[in-house]
């Protein structure tokens, strides 16, 4: 957006923003467009409609232009905004975390209907916390830790466990390797799961911009689920659940690492789009040594 003296309402800005993004191939360009001119001028989109004619100064300007210009590069919305809903709660995000989907969701949905009465709860590859802090928040009496290899990652876990008012207790390192001797009523993990040459098909906000730590799952996409499933029977109660994220055609070989370790009750849930994308199943039972 050129600099000059041009008066620059509400809808003009909204109007020239539509163009400029949907030009540099972005989806619902006048949302978005939308949703940055309400972060830049502290205003809710009701707001802006209703003061459509209202000039912006060349501080707010100046602080459009800029989330514009970053917008337009690809970097993701939700790093420019600082924040995502998930499960109807509004979680920080950061560079240095997964942006949390709504697909996800149903792995939470699906954890508090088998494990409602859980005590202990454990989230492997905590990210931004977002599966931890929604499970905390519908399980008060349980105790939830969550456990990433990111010390960035737990920084913004712990603000968002804060600012939703749910204790934590996070632990850095690699999958289990903090919780020695630890077991926990019900485990979800929703791992990297992107096969490595995928990565590069990606769109570019994912591509370049949401840490590569999160979504490289290895040669086939299953690196972490053979890790995860072959050492949480050491780490669940009597009875305990496994749930995990899949990608796209993962439930099947997922579900046989489950059964090949023993696991009972094995099934797989669908997200709103059809597609398979939750994998759990109940602690095999202990032999006596």
């Amino acid at each position: 957006m050129a600099i000059n003296r041009e008066i620059w309402t509400i809808r003009k800005v909204l109007e020239w923003t539509r163009g400029y993004l949907a030009e540099k191939g972005i989806d619902n360009a006048r949302l978005e467009a939308e949703w940055l001119l309400s972060a830049s001028l502290a205003m809710d989109r009701v707001g802006l409609y209703v003061n459509f004619d209202q000039p912006l100064n060349q501080d707010e300007l100046a602080a459009f232009r800029g989330r514009v210009a970053r917008r337009a590069r690809r970097e993701p919305l939700q790093y420019i905004l600082g924040s995502q809903e998930f499960c109807g709660l509004d979680f920080e995000v950061t560079p240095a975390v997964l942006i949390p989907r709504h697909d996800t969701e149903v792995l939470v949905t699906e954890a508090l209907r088998l494990a409602s009465d859980a005590k202990t709860v454990l989230d492997i590859g905590v990210g931004s916390g977002c599966i931890a802090v929604a499970l905390a928040k519908a399980l008060p009496a349980a105790t939830v830790s969550g456990i990433d290899a990111s010390a960035a990652a737990l920084a913004v876990a712990r603000r968002n466990a804060a600012r939703h008012g749910v204790d934590i207790a996070l632990s850095e390192g690699s999958l289990f390797a903090p919780l020695a001797g630890q077991r926990f009523d019900l485990i979800v993990s929703n791992p990297p799961y992107i096969p490595s040459a995928d990565l590069a098909t990606l769109q570019p906000e994912v591509r370049e911009f949401e840490p590569v730590t999160a979504l490289d799952g290895g040669p086939d996409g299953l690196e972490f689920y053979r890790l995860i499933v072959a050492e949480a029977p050491a780490h669940l109660a009597v009875g305990g659940w496994l749930l995990v994220e899949v990608g796209i055609d993962q439930a099947g070989p997922v579900t046989a690492l489950f059964a090949a370790h023993g696991f009972g009750d094995c099934f797989t849930a669908k997200d709103p789009n059809g597609i398979e994308r939750v994998v759990g199943g109940r602690a095999p039972e202990r032999r006596p040594q």
